[in-house]
């Protein structure tokens, strides 16, 4: 318990860090001073019927930054798979948990169906929405022509969303998805990687390529592609990423 005391003295004093409260304090204020110049400058030259008022006011602090920021992985990995996918034009998808954009989009292309562990807190007419368990689909065995779940199985049994704990969740998590996939049937799959398989908990997990592949041994890879920090490409390297795969299921 010594280890866990000292780790939660730490986080606490780099969460308290002066230097971080004040660069923050600095940031806000520097952002309420252009969003007043702003109010000022505008009702300037708006007529006085459309001048703004305070009692609308909305302020929107922070997002004139001189780029649009982007959180890499889902930009990167769900775009490689809405392109796998529709390349492959299937007959009906199945999503196991991904990202509700992700989903959301690919359901006006193809009928697409949803597995999750949660229901969406909105309908759309477009996502057949079933609510389940990765580790026990409601699919038959051999029954699934295509199948996307994207960053999930790293997460299983670590009990961040609420499941049940389990060490060996990422590797049941997998055998499930394999087993409702059917001959020649696709299955597009990210996760995160590293240099020696490693529990971030209870964040995920991560693991060697060589480990995902043995994983999803029966399996042809179809293409893999890689995400470090803002970098989207083919080539593996060292160091924690996420990996991108596309399998396919070997005929019998």
């Amino acid at each position: 318990m010594l280890k866990e005391f000292l780790w939660i003295l730490r986080q606490t004093k780099s969460d308290l860090s002066p230097f971080k409260t004040i660069s923050k304090w600095k940031k806000d204020i520097a952002g309420w001073r252009r969003f007043w110049n702003s109010y000022s400058q505008y009702n300037k030259l708006a007529a006085i019927e459309n001048r703004a008022k305070i009692d609308y006011f909305y302020p929107c602090i922070g997002d004139d930054t001189v780029e649009t920021t982007i959180e890499p992985t889902y930009f990167y990995q769900d775009a490689w798979a809405f392109e796998q996918i529709v390349a492959v034009k299937p007959t009906y998808h199945i999503d196991v948990g991904s990202q509700n954009k992700f989903v959301a989009l690919l359901s006006k292309v193809f009928p697409l169906t949803m597995v999750d562990i949660r229901p969406l807190s909105l309908p759309l007419d477009t996502i057949k929405f079933v609510e389940g368990s990765i580790l026990d689909l409601p699919f038959a065995d051999s029954s699934v022509e295509s199948l996307s779940s994207l960053c999930v199985v790293e997460h299983i049994g670590l009990g961040r969303y609420g499941d049940p704990l389990d060490p060996s969740g990422t590797e049941k998590a997998v055998a499930e998805l394999k087993r409702v996939i059917k001959p020649d049937g696709h299955l597009y799959i990210s996760l995160p990687l590293d240099d020696s398989n490693k529990i971030y908990f209870n964040a995920h997990r991560a693991f060697k390529e060589e480990y995902i592949l043995k994983l999803f041994s029966g399996f042809e890879l179809i293409e893999a592609r890689y995400i470090y920090g803002d970098e989207f490409g083919d080539r593996l390297k060292s160091g924690f990423g996420t990996g991108c795969y596309h399998f396919k299921r070997s005929a019998y």
